[in-house]
């Protein structure tokens, strides 16, 4: 390429509230439409907002993760523009004296590289539009919910320090779990809680100089974001190869299509005409209050994933793993208080526990992290198998009952004692002549076999390691 691409992204993140940025209105998601507004939100003559207090706590705190200076004296600002979804016909949002700026976030996999944060600010959400007959663009009409609006949101704009879709992708990622390790919001894409929309130019190489930039919108997942990325810096190259001009404008990204398309001139500041908002006193916020804010933010999950390394002794794909799923996250670091056998840990939650949670549709949040510490000392005491362990560990879980108690109610006690399973073997193999030679012959599936019908008829409770050399003892006498 004679270009290298110039991004900076602008996330949305809708702050994990009960109630609305400025009223009481619930912030609860897929509620009927329009029946969470009142006139505040609604910008109806003769309402006034009041600030949420939460908001403002969440907005502080996701500012100092992203290691943002917070402004002790911030304001509201006005952002006027019409748009069906906007039933003020203007925004409370920052503009002049954001609640933080000058950060920067370290994204391990971009080492060396931490992407600056510009700022980050507090802002109410629009309503939503419900396009009838397809995308914006298919549409046949448009039908507006008024339920988002007024919705907490904090604004986070990076500095053009991305230079592709993939170092895009890697960023979102990282900021993802930060604001869900710290519970700032849900960050569910799916429901609108975080969007993304991304800013990109091309520079000539060896350039300072930055050509005009294009916006793109309608961004519904980080994958989304990368390929859209990777699609406009090649038509702009495009365009600039054959001595065209890319114009300043704001693009709609189609999935079905994977290209952008021309939405609209790309406004200006000045366009929004911002002025301060005379309803929303100024912010002062007090220096202990934001120190205690800064106190009770979470490990990052780079400081997570080399805890798992060195105090667990966890690969580099385990660590990584289960930091990508706070909730498993969360649940090991239950688990390994009581439980030290982290390898082992770790293999039973990527594995049972992550499949009786799909199976279920339940977060492994409220699962009881002791129930599975309980289960696998059983298993290594040889009370119950691992068969039965897998059996006993879901319905402790499920049904939130004891394992040892489970095991013993339902005679799930694994069989130990050698002079039971010989005999039992004995008739195994009484029972089965050719398996037996075969066996004898070096045939593995003949021993797996036989090694299956003394589990079936122990319902699984023989322990297989015994069986296996029991196995071993009284078939090789036959041979002679």
């Amino acid at each position: 390429m004679n270009y290298r691409p110039v991004i900076g992204l602008e996330i949305h993140v809708e702050l994990k509230t009960e109630t609305k940025m400025f009223c009481s209105c619930s912030a609860a998601f897929g509620e009927e439409p329009n029946s969470s507004c009142c006139p505040v939100c609604l910008g109806l003559p003769g309402s006034l907002p009041v600030i949420n207090r939460k908001a403002l706590e969440l907005g502080v705190k996701a500012a100092r993760a992203l290691n943002c200076t917070v402004e002790a004296n911030s304001r509201f600002d006005r952002k006027n523009y019409f748009y069906p979804d906007l039933p003020k016909a203007y925004q409370i949002s920052q503009y002049d004296i954001p609640l933080g700026h000058s950060g920067y976030l370290e994204v391990e996999p971009l080492t060396g590289k931490p992407i600056g944060i510009q700022r980050c600010h507090l802002e109410e959400e629009a309503g939503k539009l419900l396009h009838h007959g397809g995308s914006l663009l298919e549409a046949e009409y448009s039908l507006v919910d008024y339920n988002r609006a007024g919705i907490p949101l904090l604004e986070i704009v990076t500095a053009p320090d991305l230079i592709s879709g993939d170092e895009a992708y890697c960023f979102l990622n990282e900021l993802r779990l930060l604001l869900l390790y710290n519970r700032i919001s849900d960050c569910r894409m799916e429901e609108g809680s975080l969007r993304c929309d991304a800013n990109i130019s091309l520079s000539p190489v060896n350039s300072n100089s930055w050509g005009n930039k294009v916006e793109i919108k309608n961004l519904n997942s980080f994958k989304a974001v990368k390929a859209a990325l990777e699609f406009e810096a090649a038509r702009q190259e495009e365009v600039l190869s054959r001595r065209g001009e890319v114009l300043q404008e704001t693009r709609h990204w189609d999935e079905n299509q994977r290209k952008t398309f021309s939405l609209r001139g790309k406004e200006e500041a000045a366009d929004y005409r911002y002025f301060p908002e005379p309803d929303v006193p100024p912010l002062q916020l007090d220096g202990i209050w934001i120190q205690k804010v800064e106190d009770s933010l979470a490990e990052t999950p780079a400081e997570r994933r080399r805890r798992y390394r060195e105090q667990y002794g966890l690969k580099e794909g385990e660590a990584d793993l289960l930091v990508a799923h706070p909730s498993l996250a969360d649940f090991f670091d239950r688990a390994a208080i009581k439980y030290k056998g982290y390898r082992q840990l770790f293999n039973w939650i990527s594995g049972e526990i992550t499949r009786i949670a799909r199976q279920k549709n339940i977060s492994p949040e409220v699962l009881d992290s002791g129930a599975l510490v309980e289960t696998l000392q059983l298993m290594d005491e040889g009370s119950i198998n691992r068969g039965t362990a897998r059996k006993v560990l879901e319905e402790a879980l499920v049904e939130g009952k004891n394992p040892a108690e489970l095991a013993l109610d339902k005679g799930m006690e694994q069989i130990t004692d050698t002079g039971a399973l010989g005999e039992l073997v004995d008739e195994v193999l009484r029972d089965n002549p050719r398996a037996v030679g075969d066996y004898l012959e070096g045939k593995k599936k003949a021993g797996n076999f036989l090694l299956g019908q003394v589990m079936s008829r122990t319902r699984g409770k023989a322990d297989p390691s015994v069986v296996k050399e029991i196995l071993e003892e009284q078939v090789h006498p036959r041979k002679r």
